[in-house]
């Protein structure tokens, strides 16, 4: 007789398991806590079986007599219905570790471990997570540039255009990481290369001339804040480095009985160690900086905590309330201001003048000749270029025409 779902509700459970059978091997086991599990008993080349198929009442009767009818055409067949699941199984399995979202993860875990700065990791997670809301739990294979393009379309229609090139370029890397792992054969985000809106370039704003780094090494000069933050002005633009190597710059760093400054790798956007001439006149800012070891490790600690440094605001801040504006002048804007005038000079290799920016060469046999090359030229030319910046404040006559050294 075939089960009701009456029957199957006013069943108890007693001192040992029993069955409610159905039809076609089909039965409910009563367990004596009450449990209901549906099962069904069938042989397999004379091998008695039984397969499991849920429980009451998350699987219904009518659930449980569709899956009982699934195994028995696969015995018709002469198949193992518990096989079939197992290969069911394993095959979601590959299926969920070869999810776009899978893959990404695993280039996620790849790149930190290459020594990526945890606010570039911070970023590459927020891109991703907006992609993988909507094609995340795809089969990285499965997924075709146009599919993609909506994706990116989406955050065109937010006006993020250089968002959604750096998101397309992050895609590109994982489907690469993909083929290399064989579970992709092609990258589709390269197929989409000039699919999206160009966005317009955007430069930082920054003072090139003489006259205009006078005038804004006597402001820095006259500036009435904090005086760790004048030093930070000063210091910045005599030695250009990337505002954020600054902040984070620390005490044991710096080795002043050779006048260098030695930024770590993981201190640094390239993730390669940088180092600095000091003229004299940085040392001196550096000697002018109220320090004890006991209260902070950093350079520049910030004010409410010495654990941290100072706000990544903090020098933008201070050019904003000496009246520059947003598009004259900003931290990042002293190495601009630099690399032009000391190009201009005419008297230092370029590739010097590259090497004290920390532009590193992405060969990597010419990065080491590079650098033993042009440090003795770049000692020489921190030294020259504070010496002109100290020209310039002190109100030189500015030459036109090609440079010429001050007397």
């Amino acid at each position: 007789m075939a089960l009701s779902v009456v029957a199957i509700k006013a069943a108890k459970g007693r001192d040992k398991p029993y069955k409610l059978t159905d039809s076609d091997g089909l039965y409910l086991l009563v367990t004596p806590a009450g449990g209901r599990y549906w099962r069904m008993n069938y042989r397999h080349f004379g091998k008695q079986k039984t397969l499991a198929f849920g429980v009451w009442p998350d699987t219904g009767l009518a659930e449980a007599r569709h899956q009982r009818d699934a195994a028995r055409k696969l015995l018709a067949r002469e198949s193992d219905p518990a096989e079939q699941i197992k290969l069911e199984r394993i095959a979601a399995t590959v299926a969920a570790s070869n999810s776009f979202k899978a893959v990404a993860d695993e280039w996620l875990t790849k790149v930190e471990r290459e020594g990526r700065a945890p606010a570039t990791m911070k970023k590459l997670r927020w891109l991703l997570d907006f992609i993988n809301q909507s094609i995340g739990k795809r089969p990285i294979a499965s997924i075709c540039a146009q599919e993609l393009l909506v994706m990116l379309r989406k955050m065109e229609g937010k006006g993020r255009y250089e968002t959604a090139k750096t998101l397309r370029s992050t895609c590109s890397q994982i489907f690469r990481y993909a083929i290399a792992t064989a579970r992709a054969e092609r990258d589709v985000a390269a197929d989409l290369r000039g699919a999206l809106v160009a966005p317009k370039p955007v430069h930082r704003a920054a003072i090139t001339t003489p006259k205009e780094t006078g005038a804004l090494l006597r402001a820095i000069n006259s500036f009435e804040g904090q005086s760790n933050t004048k030093a930070a002005l000063n210091l910045l633009a005599h030695i250009f480095v990337r505002p954020g190597e600054l902040r984070f710059a620390e005490w044991k760093d710096f080795d002043f009985d050779k006048a260098i400054w030695t930024i770590p790798a993981h201190k640094t956007k390239m993730r390669r160690p940088h180092s600095i001439p000091l003229s004299r006149q940085a040392i001196a800012i550096l000697e002018s900086i109220e320090h004890d070891a006991s209260y902070s490790s950093h350079l520049f600690p910030s004010l409410r905590s010495v654990a941290k440094p100072m706000s990544e605001n903090t020098i933008n801040a201070a050019l904003r309330r000496m009246g520059y504006a947003q598009d004259e002048m900003t931290g990042h804007g002293f190495r601009a201001m630099a690399a032009t005038l000391l190009n201009e000079m005419g008297l230092w290799h370029p590739d010097a003048i590259e090497r004290q920016l920390a532009h590193c060469d992405n060969n990597a046999v010419r990065r080491a000749y590079t650098r033993g090359e042009y440090w003795d030229e770049r000692v020489r030319m921190m030294q020259h270029w504070s010496d002109h910046l100290d020209f310039l404040r002190d109100g030189a006559k500015v030459v036109q025409g090609p440079f010429r050294k001050a007397e």
